[in-house]
């Protein structure tokens, strides 16, 4: 039985893949309309398909910072409102900040047990009717969304629009090495820009890894130029492409966006610093 494709979903897949209408609406067809499959079908069989982050929302809201560098703690939190001019305000942006304070000084975990927290400058008040103030005088919806609490050596960045943030946490590899919030901005910076899938190689799930082995060998195969090549040639252009994709897709090995001539984890490591873990949160973008 065959699966009605709509003109929809072969836009989506053409927007997620670049590639042309009659290859996307073929690959839904033969995958009876599932839409990851097609994209590794086209990514197998393509080697210029290029993927696209899936899983958005349109949302309006803020990204909240905050880094406390006498405790070695911080946090950042995603909150949600109704319209953009409300998400670029004064008092939400406050609150967003406010926000992240309390996150980081109180290890909030949800954000139903955030709103439940007593504030952290007004204990008398909690952190719900903080919120019910400034809505109070805005007359619009607003709630957290996520957050996430870091301790160690941090680094942040908020883009100038407040929609996309970061928080970096990272560790000395020698006693005298300063943390240099510069440096630390920097690489926060290429984060929002290049919107790494992990920051370590570690942190990719095998299973991932393992289809990206598979969709190489299967590029290689489809490739007539490799026609005939003797099998360690063929492992040592698989083992290329997972090299350019782990630099395409893991922080530690993306080309520093400032000097492209070095890794992020060379230029960390130049500073004596080794990259332990990031959140990078984006307004509208499901967790």
């Amino acid at each position: 039985m065959s699966v009605e494709i709509s003109a929809l979903q072969v836009k989506q897949l053409r927007d997620r893949t670049g590639m042309p209408f009659g290859d996307c609406k073929a690959a839904l067809v033969a995958t009876g309309g599932d839409m990851e499959k097609a994209v590794e079908q086209l990514r197998k069989t393509h080697k210029d398909a290029v993927v696209k982050r899936a899983g958005r929302e349109t949302a309006e809201g803020r990204i909240g910072v905050y880094i406390d560098d006498a405790n070695q703690v911080g946090g950042i939190i995603e909150v949600r409102c109704e319209s953009a001019p409300v998400a670029k305000g004064e008092q939400f942006v406050q609150l967003a900040n406010d926000l992240a304070r309390q996150v980081a000084l109180k290890e909030a975990t949800s954000p139903e047990e955030l709103l439940a927290q007593p504030l952290v400058d007004d204990p008398s008040r909690t952190v719900q009717d903080r919120i019910s103030e400034v809505v109070g005088l805005i007359r619009e919806n607003m709630k957290p969304a996520r957050m996430a609490r870091l301790t160690g050596l941090l680094g942040s960045y908020v883009h100038h629009d407040g929609t996309v943030g970061v928080l970096l946490q990272v560790e000395a590899l020698r006693p005298d090495a300063k943390a240099d919030p510069q440096l630390l901005r920097d690489v926060c910076m290429h984060i929002t820009a290049r919107n790494p899938l992990a920051a370590l190689r570690e942190h990719v799930p095998q299973e991932q890894i393992d289809k990206e082995k598979e969709i190489a060998q299967a590029q290689i195969a489809a490739d007539p130029k490799n026609q005939g090549k003797p099998a360690n040639i063929l492992q040592r252009i698989a083992e290329g492409k997972m090299k350019t994709w782990f630099e395409d897709n893991v922080l530690v090995d993306q080309p520093f966006v400032k000097d492209d001539s070095k890794s992020v984890g060379e230029l960390l490591r130049a500073a004596g610093f080794k990259l332990v873990r990031f959140v990078r949160y984006k307004v509208g973008e499901l967790s």
